[in-house]
């Protein structure tokens, strides 16, 4: 069976996708920083820092997948946050084409993870695709920047598929696990204004166009991940509400006091965009969970 590298391959997505590729019978390896006790998966070391990777790890798969960056949501954006998000991500990209043989690797496709936040911070009734161009700000040039490393492999002759995904849904860890939090004890209420949109993707689906990506040779270029549902964060938050049996009747969490709390980063909790899924949907696949409550009815016990 065909050989898939995996960056990032310990977190949350990258967990789940090595998983379901080894129960579909194909051979799976890691990059990481220390060598990992598993007999099933290969580990292959780098290090972003001193510029080092194993040769062999590049050169002797079929596939690759990117999955490697800095949690965008896990601190305040400082100035150096937000070059440590830039450069877990593209430098650690580069450094695996710079490593690629010209000759002897048998590379068939590079698969890159990147995000809605390409669309940019916006909250409108627009529906944003693959053709629209990259924001402005901050999360718009970052994704930008990301998938121009998948670009470069495109210029060898490598296919290569931008995977710009939403926000993930997962039995555990993830946003919905912190989304659950003040909903479970009766206090779940809007942020902002609630009528951003907030694009999101079940973790299940999110691993199956990644396997699609790698076993239909004719994607290439921008997918968006979302679910083919739109939602605003008030019907997001008022469903889960509604499934739970819990109340929903407090008062929106001020813009002002977000912004407090997270800085800049709050735009990714205050601003939300439509994203459309025609494009993967055109392509042949098939969501498992294209609506909300389908999803938390395999997410929620």
């Amino acid at each position: 069976m065909a050989k898939v590298l995996i960056t990032g391959g310990t977190g949350l997505i990258g967990n789940h996708l090595r998983k379901d590729l080894l129960d579909k019978g194909y051979e799976v390896s890691i990059l990481s920083r220390t060598k990992k006790n598993d007999n099933k998966i290969q580990t292959f070391l780098w290090d972003l820092d001193k510029n080092e990777i194993d040769q062999e790890a590049v050169n002797s798969v079929d596939y690759i997948i990117h999955l490697a960056g800095v949690n965008v949501s896990e601190a305040r954006w400082t100035s150096k946050r937000k070059q440590l998000i830039l450069d877990s991500r593209i430098k650690s990209g580069e450094l695996i084409l710079d490593n690629l043989h010209p000759k002897n690797n048998q590379l068939k496709a590079f698969i890159t993870a990147s995000g809605t936040g390409y669309y940019g911070a916006i909250t409108s009734e627009k529906i944003f695709s693959e053709v629209d161009s990259a924001a402005s700000d901050f999360l718009g040039q970052v994704c930008e920047k990301w998938e121009q490393v998948s670009d470069k492999f495109t210029e060898k002759g490598i296919r290569s598929v931008k995977i710009r995904t939403g926000v993930v849904l997962s039995k555990q860890g993830g946003a919905l696990e912190k989304i659950l939090i003040p909903v479970k004890l009766g206090i779940g209420s809007a942020i902002g204004s609630g009528k951003q949109y907030f694009p999101w993707i079940h973790m299940d689906d999110l691993c199956n166009i990644y396997i699609k990506a790698i076993e239909d040779t004719s994607m290439s270029g921008a997918y968006n991940a979302v679910s083919p549902e739109f939602s605003t964060n008030k019907q997001f938050t008022k469903t889960i509400a509604g499934y739970l049996k819990k109340p929903f009747w407090f008062p929106n969490i001020p813009s002002f006091v977000i912004r407090i709390l997270f800085g800049e980063m709050s735009q990714i909790l205050l601003t939300g965009s439509r994203i459309s899924a025609n494009k993967i949907l055109n392509s042949g696949f098939t969501f498992q969970y294209p609506k909300l409550q389908d999803a938390l009815k395999q997410l929620i016990s």
